[in-house]
């Protein structure tokens, strides 16, 4: 025992023991409440930091959307410009050309959707690594 506590006759703890527990009990409550103040502090600048991410994603995905319509735009004017170099070129008709420079396009979108759903088969939404963790974690 510390020199300014003493046991009474019933056992119990002297006024020393009870102010140091007081004290101990105030600071553990203190440590306690400033731990939830930074976390919650931590968790609004994170809220703040991502509000300005997400603000910056938006204006770039707002500039891949008009690339994606200048680009589509292009590619009718080519399309068109093809139709008529062919028709010209082979000395047919403008709607023979367009149809196989159609059918091109349509070729074109088969292998560009058969490919995107072979890689969309490899996708696993389950994230599995995550569960693992955690369920390490328990």
């Amino acid at each position: 025992m510390s020199e300014h506590s003493t046991v009474s006759s019933t056992g119990g703890m002297s006024n020393g023991d009870a102010q140091d527990y007081q004290g101990l009990g105030s600071i553990v409550g203190n440590i306690a409440s400033d731990v939830t103040t930074l976390v919650r502090q931590e968790a609004e600048l994170a809220k703040a930091e991502l509000k300005d991410e997400a603000a910056k994603a938006t204006k770039a995905v707002g500039l891949f959307g008009s690339a994606g319509a200048a680009a589509h735009l292009g590619a009718l004017f080519l399309t068109l410009a093809l139709a008529l170099g062919l028709a010209e070129w082979l000395d047919t008709d403008l709607g023979w050309t367009t149809l196989a420079v159609g059918l091109l396009w349509m070729l074109v979108a088969g292998v560009a959707f058969a490919s995107g759903r072979n890689r969309m088969r490899e996708v696993d939404p389950v994230p599995r690594k995550t569960i693992k963790t955690i369920k390490e974690g328990l």
